[in-house]
Formats: C-alpha cells, sequence, structure tokens
C-alpha cells in the first residue's frame, strides 16, 4: 500500500485509504475531515470507472440542456438584439461565435496539461482517457476560432489572414492539438502514447500565455482585449452580456459533450473486455 507500512500512516491518510478500498476502517475512527481530505477522497473515488459513470451520468443531460438554452438566449440577443459596432457594422456578430471558441479552445488545453499531469504523477486511469477524447473538442474550437476570425478579418482588415502574432500563436494551439490527437493513437502500446502526449500537452502550455499577452508584447494588426480582470470591459454591457451567454452556452455544451465521449468509450472498454471474461473458466 503505497510502499508504507500501514502503522506509519497518519490517521487520516489510513482512512481515505480504507474509504477508498472499501475497509469499515473509517467506520470504527472516523477523524474530522479537513477540505484538502475530501477533495483528494473524491479524486481518487472518480478514478474508479463505474463511480464516474454513476456520478456523470446523470448530470450530463442537464448540463447539456442548460448550456443549450443560455447559448439560444446569448445567440438571439446578440445577433437580433445587440447593437452593431460604429467601426465595423454588422461584421462584429462574427464575435458572438469566434469569441467564445478562442476562450474555449485555451480552456480545453489547460484542461488537457492537466490530464496529462494527472496521469503523469498519480496514474490516474480516466485522465489519459479524459485527454483522450478532450482533444478533438479542443482541436474543432481552435479551427472555429481561425475560420471565424478569417471571415471577421476578411471585411475588417481586408485579408483573410495575417501572420500576426496573435493569429499565428492560435494556429500553433491548432496544431499542438493535431499532435496530441496523432501522438496519443501512434503506439501500439497505449501507455507510450499516453505518455508521450500527456508531455507534449504539458510543453505546450508555454503557448497560452503567448495567445493572451501577445497583443500586449508586439505591435499586432489584432485588436487589444477587450475583456480585462483589472480594467473596465472596453464594450457595451449590451454586446457585454449576450457574448458571455454565449461563451457560458458553449462551455457548458463542451463539458456535457467531453462527459458523454469520456462515459461512452468507458462502456465501449467494457463491451469490449466482455468475450474475454466470457472465455475465462
Amino acid at each position: 500500500m503505497l510502499g508504507l507500512p500501514f502503522p506509519t500512516l497518519t490517521l487520516q491518510t489510513r482512512y481515505l485509504l480504507a474509504s477508498i478500498e472499501g475497509s469499515d476502517y473509517g467506520e470504527q475512527c472516523p477523524p474530522k475531515r479537513s477540505p484538502s481530505l475530501t477533495v483528494s477522497l473524491w479524486f481518487h473515488r472518480l478514478a474508479n470507472p463505474g463511480v464516474f459513470l454513476r456520478f456523470t451520468r446523470p448530470c450530463l443531460p442537464i448540463i447539456g440542456g442548460l448550456g443549450a438554452v443560455i447559448l439560444l438566449v446569448g445567440l438571439v440577443w446578440g445577433l437580433f438584439f445587440s447593437p452593431a459596432d460604429w467601426q465595423q457594422g454588422e461584421t462584429v456578430r462574427i464575435m458572438y461565435l469566434h469569441v467564445p471558441m478562442a476562450w474555449l479552445a485555451s480552456a480545453c488545453y489547460v484542461g488537457l496539461a492537466l490530464c496529462g499531469a494527472c496521469s503523469l504523477i498519480w496514474r490516474h486511469p480516466l485522465a489519459d482517457l479524459a485527454a483522450l477524447e478532450m482533444g478533438p473538442i479542443g482541436a474543432c474550437a481552435a479551427l472555429l476560432c481561425l475560420i471565424s476570425g478569417s471571415f471577421w478579418g476578411k471585411p475588417t482588415w481586408g485579408t483573410w489572414w495575417v501572420w500576426d502574432a496573435r493569429l499565428t500563436s492560435m494556429l500553433v494551439l491548432f496544431f499542438l492539438y493535431c499532435g496530441h490527437i496523432a501522438v496519443i493513437r501512434a503506439f501500439d502500446r497505449p501507455a507510450r502514447g499516453q505518455k508521450a502526449a500527456a508531455l507534449l500537452a504539458l510543453a505546450g502550455v508555454i503557448d497560452l500565455p503567448i495567445i493572451t499577452f501577445s497583443v500586449q508584447w508586439w505591435n499586432t494588426l489584432h485588436q487589444p482585449n477587450t475583456l480585462s480582470l483589472s480594467d473596465a470591459p472596453a464594450m457595451s454591457l449590451s454586446m457585454l452580456w449576450p457574448l458571455l451567454l454565449c461563451a457560458i452556452g458553449y462551455s457548458l455544451g463542451a463539458i456535457a459533450l467531453i462527459g458523454t465521449r469520456i462515459c461512452t468509450a468507458i462502456l465501449e472498454r467494457r463491451l469490449a473486455s466482455l468475450p474475454h471474461r466470457q472465455g475465462q473458466p
């Protein structure tokens, strides 16, 4: 058990391990749970595919439905009721797809890197599976960001593409996603592909601050960040609220989709293992 004799472990650690292994030790000596112990307990419990399925499957339809409603409200508000920009006119409405996709692509890559860290450090059995299913979603978000940005840039800048720092770093993020998708499936032994993909995900994190701060570090054609944690938003609230609603709706939809893909992958692996189990005496 973790390479340590049981008596040398602390009381809380014994309770944590006993809770995970199904022992009644926790009932005999229940210590006062700290928040960190509770988080660790749930973290290890969710490593069990059965527990993960029982916990997530009832929540996914609610998350997906709520995301669809919020997204519908945000899109209707943004496309039909928000004002046009005084410089860009009606083309500014591409923002309600482009900006949330940029945020979602970056957020998915953060999740990808966290899954890689959990896989390398704790050998979390669901971390590699989550990374496997999260990569295509993030790649689609990055691709939609690039495509919508091109359609936005043509009437605004007069060209479909420029090798701007923000655009180039987002393109690099898309290539990182493609590399992760390819590497994690490239080896005959899945463990090797998962380890290589986890290292690639962690190495690619350096691109995220470049995407965020590129408009501040270099003289770029791309406009500066409209939203900032330290400054007031540089847009009207009648445009900001539908933008935030769209971002929340897309994010909830992505969470529901990724969760559904993970649950489906777990069930597929269970079905694939049935013939082997039935063939055993």
